[in-house]
């Protein structure tokens, strides 16, 4: 391709710029648009399935729910976490605005799991504090999000140009004003001028080379190659804890997450190959890296995530999620390697490094509005740096961006001549080398060099080497070769990996100490010192070009954290940051001469596009069509028509959907009808309960189709649409998952009595879900005496929340001896919420058994009775057990919440 003229390019006008379409950013532009704001949203991929949320999402690690969790428990957790280095201002505006995100994303039709009375289904991951909300339909959010922006009233205020990379933000009298970038498949040269620009591009997750060698194998979405943090430090905006890199756990071999925040509620855990878990650290975090790193290297390793020991209904469970919404190649993965959950725990290893707020602490410096130190500039997400701020982070912060950025109109002034130059020359230079190194061999070369001298552990002179070659690479980068506009987009993002890796190089080599556990561990400064750095290290981009470090000290806490006392104060500027000299033989005046690397997957409906009528209906699609406009294609003779149609009304929602919907689960084709089922699940939380939508689910109920029963329960259970006859008529389905719904169903109009019924169902799965369902001790009896081992497992664990008089009591303490150690950590557990006089001489006893589980079970157990002496006398005994959990859980007896 031809370069083009600066003159020829395309210039677009806006109020609010957002670069980047993935979680923040959809969400900045949403709220934007909503207070009156002109919006344009860049996206160098397709907004319909970009950025982390792609593949959508299986739960929310820090739902603040109320009655659940208090936002200030929040707060407090995330300062530890992060050992006290954050700004409570903007981690409290995640909590306290989190819930009301959660509303305002199920109101777009994003699903969380909920109880059969319509609770939020918190669980308990880290050892304080019920933060994980899981998502069973997690995989649609970018869907809902992507429907949300192509509402008629977001589409007049919303422009959405895909395939659009910026490389600059544009600044004039020192605040943004817009953007300059590349058409990534016209190569045409674009400018932009905005009132307000705001940065979502996520984080740097190309940074480190992964294990596998893979360029694009990453932990992190490879797309984000760190876009935004290069263009929030050539604009003048401080970035803060770029030293404090992000590290997680992961599949050895396949660069997934391991899913602890998945895999934990279903009573997963991580052990090292004695089986003992080993993990002393209350949050994932550094620190818990650490001990993760070392359990790893030691004669203890290798390390796995032990999933064998749960039963089939929680594996099966798993395996939807891990193998669909976290990583749609992970089932082949496993079964190529010949493994199952059921036999095989998986074994674990360690990411490459990258740059994150979201799961760690470094990115772009922010207050509690989403505002960087530039005026008129913002960043939110991953890019932003509000620790741990995760998922619902992303969403709260880009609602804030969007919101204060609003009040500003288009920049009417000259734009800036000279950076828009430098923005040509950084895009189109590769075009004058089309013979350079490719940008695949320069961009390994790069990351190999962030793996060998700025990856953990950390040291003075490995990182000064490392600053050396990420200064001499500049030329390297300037002489890449490049064809197509593709190439060029390419060529870019290396230049912003170069620029992160220095960045962290350069943050690593200026705070001298460790703090972060693996984040940022340094070898030669080996102890964390607070006394000088309980402080934000930032960075800036100085007038003259050079990297430029201040030591800010961390804010005084509205949230009073016992382990750290900030007093604020003045900052300290360090200036810039030189490398150690490192050379072993010093300079020489004159050189020497001489020789100079499954378990099935849900099936989903493809379609296909040859049909006439169904381009025809794709093409309706993209004008919002109504239902009566929708109808013909409902009802064609050709089901993949009907199939086709059920997709266009699931993405368009017309007046009249869910009935729709509910008539199209009686179809004759199964494609038809499965297709109909998801998006009824999918769009549940947003269809009106109408009669009429109550009338055809309950038809539905006479389907022949399990699938299609199970969903009409589920959807009328939601809704509140259904009775206790209706319900109670399907106990005796002969499809196990329709009378596990059945149940759920029944519980939700607090219809016991006929749940009681189902104590007797010969299927296990259904028993156990009776059994945590039932809400009087009395009721459990029958289950207490089961034949499955689960099912008494599940009865007992039961007593825990219903209460355990006599005679459960007794039958609990007999229990603890039972054969399988399932049923003695129900009886642990139920034990409990019994009397103490009975309760804690069994439960001390229980702190012996084998199984580490029942220890725990009985740990917790006696936390609950901490006000005998005996118990607290018996969990002083416990904090030297050998697992972990065990210890922590114990040592909660000194130190009461």
């Amino acid at each position: 391709m031809q370069i083009p003229a600066l003159t020829d390019a395309e210039e677009l006008t806006c109020d609010v710029l957002v670069i980047g379409g993935g979680t923040a950013g959809t969400m900045a532009a949403l709220t934007a648009a909503e207070r009156g704001a002109n919006v344009l949203l860049l996206e160098k991929a397709h907004v319909r399935h970009s950025g982390a949320l792609a593949m959508g999402m299986d739960g929310v690690n820090n739902a603040v729910i109320p009655g659940r969790a208090e936002p200030d428990d929040y707060v407090a957790e995330i300062t530890r976490a992060n050992d006290g280095i954050v700004d409570q201002s903007t981690v409290r505006q995640t909590a306290t605005r989190g819930f009301g995100m959660v509303q305002r994303l199920e109101s777009y039709g994003v699903k969380f799991e909920k109880d059969e009375h319509g609770e939020y289904a918190v669980r308990q991951v880290h050892r304080s504090g019920s933060y994980v909300l899981p998502m069973p339909e997690g995989k649609d959010v970018k869907k809902v999000l992507y429907r949300q922006l192509r509402r008629r009233e977001m589409r007049e205020r919303i422009r959405i140009e895909n395939r659009v990379m910026p490389v600059r933000v544009l600044t004039a009298d020192g605040r943004a004003v817009g953007a300059a970038g590349l058409n990534t498949r016209t190569g045409g040269f674009i400018t932009v001028r905005a009132g307000a620009v705001i940065l979502a591009t996520g984080a740097c997750g190309r940074l480190g080379l992964p294990a596998s060698g893979y360029l694009y194998g990453t932990y992190e979405n490879p797309t984000n190659a760190g876009d935004g943090y290069a263009m929030a430090y050539h604009a003048g905006a401080e970035l803060t804890g770029i030293e404090c890199f992000q590290i997680n756990p992961l599949i050895k071999d396949y660069n997934g997450p391991a899913c602890a925040y998945v895999a934990n509620p279903f009573g997963g855990y991580q052990v090292n190959r004695h089986g003992e878990r080993f993990v002393d650290s209350d949050y994932w975090s550094g620190q818990m890296m650490s001990e993760f790193a070392a359990e790893l290297a030691s004669d203890r390793g290798p390390v796995y995530l032990k999933l064998s020991h749960l039963p089939e209904e929680s594996i099966s469970a798993l395996e939807g999620i891990l193998h669909s919404t976290e990583r749609p190649t992970r089932g082949t993965f496993h079964a190529n390697r010949g493994h199952d959950y059921r036999t095989h725990d998986v074994e674990m290893h360690i990411s490459e490094i990258g740059l994150c707020g979201g799961h760690s602490a470094s990115g772009v410096r922010v207050d509690d509005h989403a505002r960087t130190t530039v005026p008129g500039l913002y960043a939110a997400g991953d890019l932003a740096c509000v620790p741990h701020n995760y998922m619902i982070g992303a969403f709260v912060f880009g609602d804030l961006a969007g919101a204060d950025a609003s009040q500003f109109t288009a920049y009417e002034g000259e734009l800036p001549a000279a950076q828009i130059r430098d923005a040509h020359e950084l895009i189109y230079r590769p075009l004058r080398n089309p013979d350079g190194p490719p940008q695949t061999q320069v961009e390994y070369k790069l990351r190999r060099f962030v793996n060998d001298y700025v990856a953990p552990p950390k040291s003075g002179a490995r990182l000064s080497l490392a600053v050396e070659h990420f200064e001499r690479m500049r030329g390297e980068i300037a002489e890449m070769g490049a064809e197509t506009p593709h190439e060029l987009m390419r060529c870019a993002e290396v230049s912003f990996i170069r620029d992160c890796a220095e960045m962290a190089a350069r943050s690593s080599l200026a705070r001298t100490e460790s703090r972060w556990g693996l984040y940022h561990e340094r070898t030669d400064h080996p102890q964390r010192d607070d006394e000088n750095w309980l402080h934000h290290l930032d960075l800036c981009k100085s007038p003259s070009g050079t990297m430029e470090f201040t030591a800010r000290p961390v804010s005084p806490y509205l949230v009073p954290v016992e382990e750290f006392s900030p007093t604020g104060g003045l900052s300290r500027h360090l200036g810039e940051v030189h490398p150690e000299q490192v050379s072993t033989a010093g300079q020489r005046d004159i050189a020497p001469t001489g020789s100079r690397i499954a378990a099935p997957v849900r099936a989903e409906t493809h379609i296909s596009a040859h049909s006439p009528r169904i381009l025809e209906l794709l093409a309706l699609t993209e004008e919002e069509p109504s239902l009566a406009e929708l109808s013909p294609y409902l009802t064609d003779a050709d089901p993949a028509v009907r199939a086709a149609a059920v997709a266009a009304l699931t993405e368009t929602t017309p007046d009249g959907t869910g009935p729709a919907l509910a008539a199209a689960l009686v179809d004759e084709d199964a494609a038809v009808r499965a297709g109909a089922a998801a998006s009824l699940q999918e769009l549940v939380e947003v269809l009106p309960p109408t009669g009429e939508l109550s009338a055809l689910l309950l038809v539905a109920l006479g389907c022949d189709d399990p699938a299609v029963r199970s969903t009409a329960l589920d959807v009328l259970r939601a809704l509140r649409l259904g009775d206790a006859a209706a319900y109670a008529r399907t106990l005796d389905d002969p499809d196990i998952e329709v009378r596990i719904a059945s149940v759920r169903a029944l519980v939700s109009v607090d219809a016991l009595d006929a749940v009681a019924r189902a104590t007797a169902d010969p299927a296990r799965e259904v028993r156990v879900t009776v059994a945590r369902s039932l809400d009087d001790p009395a009721a459990l009896s029958p289950l207490l005496q089961d034949p499955d081992i689960l099912v008494r497992a599940a009865a007992l664990a039961a007593l825990a929340t219903t209460g355990c008089p006599a005679p459960h009591d007794t039958a609990a303490v007999t229990a603890l001896t039972a054969p399988a150690w399932q049923v003695r950590a129900g009886a642990a557990s139920a034990l409990g919420a019994a009397n103490p006089e009975p309760a804690v001489p069994a439960l001390t006893k229980a702190l012996a058994d084998p199984n580490a589980d029942v220890r725990k079970a009985a740990v917790l157990s006696l936390l609950r009775h901490t006000a005998t002496p005996d118990a607290r006398t018996a969990l002083s005994t416990a904090v030297h057990d050998t697992d972990a959990d065990v210890r922590a859980y114990a040592a909660r007896a000194a130190t009461p919440a």
